[in-house]
């Protein structure tokens, strides 16, 4: 009975292991998956690693080549100015401190602040670029939509296109009897062509089954026009914008030496004969910079008006 007895809990503790669960097995990963997990580790630190050098890439091209090119134009210009024939970057920022320190002052209708300055020869570009373009890109789309008028004004527009842009000054000093307008007639007449150019090529490039769907759909010119030809001539008409604007600037310089008022360009034939050289230097750099401003400006309009 006592032998029974002690068996009992040994009966009741194998009962029980039996009942147990068993234990789950973890598998051991194989060696090629393990190979595998490792390539895409690689791959996914090279991935990262490339992203970080284009992106100290792309830093370097916009921040740090444009740094050391002004730093390199500043250094050499220094190298020039030893030779005292030019005024140093030094010298130079001195004279731009005090022509900036007063920039609307008025002394008489040709002694003024360098704001007002700027403004004038704006206002001329302004208004003698404006009426090239009301012209200009309407008579673009003609020529390039009707093979008749392109026969027309090809052989005047290869006539007038080469000349040089001093050359209308006289002509409109003869017509207009007043320098202004005769600056205002030469940006006009100077910048009308590219405009015109590369509207009418946009126009011909068009795609002939556009044109071909418009008459089967019996769609009115100024349909064509606002839905076919706009959307499709725009990127052309807009490169000729900006070629217009870089012309127009550059003849307004010329234009406002010879004509003279209040503008950048008398401004610098005025310092030339007052032989004050640094000015014409900071002159030089105010122009640049307005160009580049001017063409950074229709580049964005450019893209906003992108159609994909």
């Amino acid at each position: 009975m006592r032998a029974v007895i002690k068996t009992l809990p040994l009966i009741d503790t194998v009962a029980h292991s039996s009942t147990r669960p068993p234990a789950a097995v973890i598998p051991h990963p194989s060696a090629p998956a393990l190979a595998a997990a490792a390539d895409r580790a690689a791959a996914a630190s090279e991935s990262i690693d490339r992203t970080a050098r284009r992106q100290r890439t792309e830093l370097a091209a916009r921040i740090v080549a444009p740094l050391l090119g002004v730093l390199a134009f500043l250094a050499i210009w220094s190298l020039v100015s030893m030779g005292g024939s030019i005024p140093g970057p030094a010298k130079t920022w001195n004279a731009a401190v005090q022509v900036f320190s007063d920039p609307f002052y008025k002394n008489g209708p040709n002694d003024q602040g360098i704001a007002w300055k700027i403004g004038g020869s704006l206002g001329r570009v302004g208004v003698g670029f404006g009426f090239a373009a009301l012209v200009g890109i309407p008579l673009g789309f003609l020529i390039g939509r009707f093979a008749f008028l392109r026969n027309m004004a090809e052989p005047v527009i290869g006539l007038l296109r080469p000349v040089s842009p001093l050359a209308w000054l006289p002509i409109g000093l003869l017509v207009f009897k007043g320098a202004n307008p005769a600056a205002i007639w030469t940006i006009f007449i100077s910048s009308i062509w590219p405009m015109i150019s590369n509207t009418a090529v946009g126009v011909q490039r068009v795609p002939s089954d556009y044109l071909n769907v418009a008459r089967v759909l019996n769609l009115s010119e100024w349909k064509v026009f606002t839905k076919i030809l706009f959307p499709a001539v725009l990127p052309y008409m807009l490169t000729g914008v900006r070629l217009s604007m870089g012309v127009a600037w550059l003849v307004i310089v010329a234009a406002e030496m010879l004509t003279g008022g209040v503008g950048l360009g008398f401004w610098v034939w005025d310092e030339w004969n007052n032989l004050k050289v640094e000015n014409i230097l900071i002159a030089i750099i105010v122009i640049g910079i307005i160009g580049l401003a001017l063409e950074q400006l229709l580049l964005l309009i450019a893209k906003r008006w992108q159609y994909d």
